[in-house]
């Protein structure tokens, strides 16, 4: 079992920026493939960033080069820099944890951060 806390979320105007936390504490941290995925009211999940244990990342398209995801391993900590944030970037952020050590598919999910954009 992989337990993930979600921080950081807020209200901001946009072009902005905010950085999310993710904990997850545990011993097998640095083993694991973690991801965030955001959620608008009324719309599907939509796949944000993803980085595998071996630091390996890749983006969705709406975020790519204004977001960037990381991983301090010693701290247990995933962490998501959101830069030049605009109104569609409003949504729920979840961080997700797999223990096959990818991000194509997450075993576990937070239960997200609130992330308000105003125009």
């Amino acid at each position: 079992q992989v337990h993930l806390l979600e921080s950081g979320g807020g209200l901001v105007q946009a072009g902005d920026s905010l950085r999310l936390s993710c904990v997850a504490p545990g011993r097998a941290f640095a083993t694991l493939g973690l991801a965030w995925s955001r959620q608008a009211p009324g719309k599907d999940r939509e796949f944000v960033a993803g980085i595998n244990r071996n630091e390996s990342t890749d983006y969705g398209d709406s975020v790519k080069g204004r977001f960037t995801i990381s991983r301090d391993n010693p701290k247990n900590m995933l962490y998501l820099q959101m830069d030049s944030l605009k109104p569609e970037d409003t949504a729920v952020y979840h961080c997700g944890a797999s223990v096959r050590g990818t991000y194509g598919a997450m075993d576990y999910w937070g239960e997200g951060t609130l992330v308000a954009v105003s125009s």
